[in-house]
């Protein structure tokens, strides 16, 4: 067990990258109390309290996958029901990002069911990140694996954000996906990196993993050489058809259990206090007092609206109901944060 830590330490220096996974599951093991009061603290220092980043995500191009990742019921190794389908037109997406705008959003994602996008993908990929920016909204896609040719590409678009998760800890990564490496996923976020656009990486909880895995993959976000500017924390939703969906789905390992999770949230922050930390899928099943408490822990951003790719969604009524109950405010968008992030290194 690790000596407490000074609050008062850990919310004015300097970010750390150098979290060891004894520190780290020091944290885990705090008394819940006493994680949240430190999870708070540290999430006030760096952001306003009381708001929430409202985000959008759209599948640009569902199924037909060639990963085989076992969470996943866009891959072709899954007999999941999803039907694959093309690259949706660019005004369709235009379209579907500007009714998010209105409803409140500040951040257009778009993820495409692919290894790596092929070279006759980029223009209308480029066309859509072009016109959501000029709709005044944060931009992010997911795309797979990337080139530094690619993400150049990207990055010359304008685009603000690249998601690329880790999904679970290095060491358990092999159990979940065997088509590509954890090294292969560092390399993709590293060419991001490289092209100056922000990295959006986080990962999965609820596979069956232990808490040491779940120490292990914090640790792996937390000791990159640069923290991700958005974390989003998934909860797995079972599929049936997928390898995990069929190995939990009718056991108690379906669900991760609450506090846990909560937990999870508010590690994340104290080990990356300046990222965005997005609670992600499986709000759906989550109670509303699980969400006070994620906020309450730190996250500070969420996806709106009924569907995550394929899977569903609270939706943007039950959102503004739980708003209103515990006051929480809509975050204001701002420039891209691509832009600020820039022209704050130069």
């Amino acid at each position: 067990m690790m000596e407490r830590l000074d609050v008062t330490t850990v919310t004015e220096a300097t970010t750390r990258n150098d979290w060891t996974r004894e520190e780290i599951a020091a944290l885990f093991d705090l008394p819940f109390d006493e994680l949240m009061y430190r999870a708070q603290t540290v999430h006030r220092a760096h952001h306003a309290p009381s708001e929430v980043q409202m985000c959008t995500l759209l599948s640009i191009k569902t199924g037909g996958c060639p990963e085989d990742c076992g969470y996943c019921s866009q891959s072709v190794a899954a007999d999941s029901g999803v039907k694959a389908t093309k690259l949706m037109e660019v005004q369709s997406v235009l379209q579907r990002a500007a009714e998010a705008r209105d409803a409140g959003s500040q951040r257009f994602c778009m993820g495409a069911a692919w290894r790596n996008p092929k070279d006759r993908d980029m223009p209308a990929i480029i066309q859509m990140i072009q016109g959501v920016r000029g709709m005044g909204m944060e931009t992010c896609m997911t795309l797979g694996m990337l080139t530094p040719a690619q993400a150049a590409q990207l990055a010359e678009a304008g685009l603000d954000y690249y998601n690329h998760n880790i999904d679970t800890a290095p060491e358990r990564y092999g159990e979940v996906i065997t088509t590509r490496s954890f090294g292969e996923r560092l390399d993709t976020l590293e060419n991001v990196r490289q092209a100056g656009i922000n990295v959006c990486c986080g990962g999965i909880v609820g596979m069956g993993e232990t808490r040491p895995d779940r120490v292990g993959f914090v640790h792996a976000l937390a000791t990159l050489p640069r923290h991700p500017e958005s974390v989003p924390v998934n909860a797995l939703v079972p599929v049936k058809g997928t390898v995990l969906g069929d190995m939990l789905a009718d056991t108690p390992l379906a669900r991760i259990d609450e506090i846990e999770f909560v937990r999870t949230v508010a590690v994340a922050r104290i080990t990356m206090p300046m990222s965005m930390v997005r609670l992600s899928a499986g709000r759906e099943s989550m109670s509303e007092s699980t969400q006070a408490l994620c906020f309450m822990a730190g996250a500070n951003s969420i996806f709106t609206g009924d569907k995550l790719l394929t899977a569903g969604n609270r939706g943007d009524s039950a959102d503004a109901a739980l708003f209103a109950k515990l006051g929480v405010r809509p975050m204001v968008a701002e420039e891209p944060m691509r832009q600020r992030v820039c022209e704050a290194a130069e």
